[in-house]
């Protein structure tokens, strides 16, 4: 009786219920499409940045990160090379020379990175080659060339076939220094990574910094990441003078974000949840209050105060529930649609993202475990607003109840 008696009162002022139901519909559309677009645009920074910038895994020489000096090069590199090679799980290994120093042209200068690595393994490991905006490639008998950045290029004001000056200091501390033709301009989602980054081939960065085939840094790629977890523990015993850091090491806010990511989702959700609350206790709040003498009639009458806590918790339980599927189902045809043709936001955002070291063209993405969580908050959320209004109805006079108009 009381479940079919709750029924039909929802639907004795159409206009509220229906405006009830759908404030929650739109505030769990939103709130599920905007997870699932942070989501996607986590996922996205998070790929990007493992196989385009830091790899699965990097080895150096203990002390180079500390410093960042060439000195500290890798001992026995290239035989550390080869055994990384030589080892299936990895889909692609490249090994380059690294410094820091200052790039200038005729007008100014700025500091940069400067990497000097084999052009075929590169490519293989990062995509340099398709990232290439205007020039070529390095060739196999290029010399003294370099490939920079547009951003670069803009700060420095070159542009294709121009020189620049690379300036740093070798293995025993001298400066030195070499000029080097553009012959190709790259670009990337991510700015901070392109303002320092300079390629040349490890052959020319030898012959100034006194480090024939030594390396300070060997970067992989693995076939499956799940096994990266079981590889730092099991590699550093095979390579006791290296100093291998995984992706997470590398770039700690890229692992502080995806760790705590799933905290911040369940906050922002359950602000939501919270606003949507307010309004419903309001909403039932004022139905009891215009129900004051009929709720009088049926206590006069026989019903027990339980049930009318009941009928009335009911009440405001069937709004949220009706509107909870069709919020969700329309959250999840959004995403879906948007999931696979994409959002592109470059006309309004793209320097904003790239700031950040994130791609304009998003791919909302929500895993069906999401849509479970939302869906029991909402439950535990619709029970919890029902509290307050139900009791205040199970508070009134029976008597003073049905003399009120």
């Amino acid at each position: 009786m009381l479940i079919h008696l709750a029924w039909k009162n929802i639907w004795r002022n159409k206009a509220r219920s229906l405006v009830v139901a759908g404030s929650v519909m739109v505030g769990l559309w939103v709130g599920a499409f905007t997870m699932a677009y942070v989501f996607g645009m986590i996922d996205q920074r998070l790929k990007d940045a493992v196989e385009n910038e830091v790899s699965h895994l990097q080895f150096h020489h203990p002390q180079f990160e500390d410093d960042n000096e060439a000195r500290y090069y890798i001992a026995e590199g290239p035989d550390v090379l080869e055994s990384l090679r030589e080892d299936p799980r990895f889909k692609a290994v490249s090994a380059r020379a690294v410094t820091f120093g200052m790039a200038g042209s005729a007008q100014t200068s700025t500091g940069g990175k400067f990497v000097g690595m084999d052009p075929s393994s590169e490519d293989q490991l990062t995509g340099l080659k398709g990232k290439l905006t205007q020039g070529e490639y390095f060739q196999s008998d290029s010399r003294n060339k370099v490939i920079i950045s547009e951003r670069l290029a803009e700060k420095l004001k070159v542009k294709l076939r121009s020189k620049i000056v690379l300036t740093f200091q070798d293995t025993t501390g001298n400066i030195v220094a070499g000029a080097f033709r553009i012959i190709g301009l790259y670009q990337t989602y991510n700015s901070g990574y392109d303002d320092i980054h300079i390629f040349l081939k490890a052959q020319d960065l030898w012959g100034l910094l006194g480090t024939a085939g030594q390396y300070q840094e060997i970067a992989a790629l693995l076939h499956d990441p799940q096994q990266l977890e079981s590889m730092m523990e099991e590699m550093p015993p095979q390579y006791p003078q290296v100093k291998i850091e995984s992706w997470k090491e590398i770039a700690p806010e890229l692992g502080l974000m995806v760790d705590s990511f799933d905290q911040y989702m369940v906050i922002f959700l359950i602000i939501i949840l919270l606003a949507l609350s307010f309004g419903i206790i309001n909403t039932m709040l004022m139905a009891v209050l215009e129900r004051v003498r009929e709720i009088g009639m049926l206590m006069a009458i026989g019903m027990n105060r339980i049930r009318i806590f009941f009928m009335i918790a009911l009440e405001t339980i069937y709004l949220v529930l009706i509107a909870s599927p069709v919020g969700l189902l329309l959250a999840y045809l959004t995403i879906t649609h948007l999931g696979e043709v994409g959002m592109d936001l470059s006309g309004l955002y793209q320097e904003g993202y790239a700031a950040y070291g994130f791609k304009s063209f998003i791919y909302p993405k929500l895993e069906t475990i999401y849509y479970w969580r939302i869906l029991v908050m909402v439950a535990v959320t619709a029970v919890l607003a029902s509290i307050y209004p139900a009791l205040t109805a199970i508070r009134l006079n029976p008597v003073s109840a049905i003399r009120k108009i």
